[in-house]
């Protein structure tokens, strides 16, 4: 069973706690990932480009000119692409990106991004990730105190003042248990997750 040390808001080691291995000791599948993080880029594109193409734009109805005799090339229209205000030849049409993983795959491929940062030691569990107050110097305090830069911030929950301590801290992301994706885990250096968010995310995954 994966066992990882646990670690209070100053930065220093408290205890430790067991890890689920069915969900941060699997095989990690880097295919899965691969998809999952193509997919999740994917989804985020509008796919709303577009532009005419000659069937499109308006006018050049006439010829510009007769077919022979003028000493030009011969011209049947003057919204042909060559011509300025002419139509885009394949011209870009707004098309669907989204990629689609069905539920195991997704729930592979994030148990292999969480394993992956467990056996490489960038999985730090904070025994009670909370602030009183909105204070960016105390968050500051916990990441410098665990040596981290780029990290990726997990909650149990939507926790206001963690995410508006965290807000103005360059390279850091917060995002609660039921939100995490397998981008946001591989993107970051590190995860800096809290210990009730580390049991939540066992009783789904597990």
């Amino acid at each position: 069973m994966a066992n990882v040390k646990v670690y209070n808001m100053e930065g220093a080691a408290v205890g430790s706690m067991d890890l689920n291995d069915a969900v941060f000791a699997v095989e990690v599948n880097e295919h899965l990932m691969h998809m999952a993080v193509v997919g999740q880029l994917a989804n985020k594109r509008q796919g709303t480009q577009s532009a005419k193409t000659r069937a499109e734009v308006s006018g050049g109805g006439a010829k510009p000119w007769k077919q022979k005799g003028t000493g030009h090339a011969r011209q049947g229209s003057t919204r042909s692409p060559q011509w300025t205000g002419g139509g885009v030849v394949f011209a870009p049409k707004p098309k669907e990106y989204s990629l689609k993983m069905n539920k195991k795959e997704k729930a592979a491929a994030i148990k292999s991004a969480l394993t992956s940062r467990v056996s490489e030691e960038k999985f730090f569990v904070i025994d009670e990730l909370t602030l009183p107050e909105i204070k960016t110097k105390e968050m500051a305090k916990l990441l410098k105190g665990l040596n981290l830069g780029k990290a990726l911030i997990i909650t149990a929950e939507k926790n206001e003042t963690i995410i508006a301590s965290a807000k103005n801290i360059p390279d850091v992301r917060t995002t609660e248990s039921g939100s995490i994706s397998v981008f946001d885990i591989l993107k970051y250096d590190a995860v800096v997750i809290a210990k009730d968010a580390v049991k939540k995310i066992e009783e789904v995954y597990a």
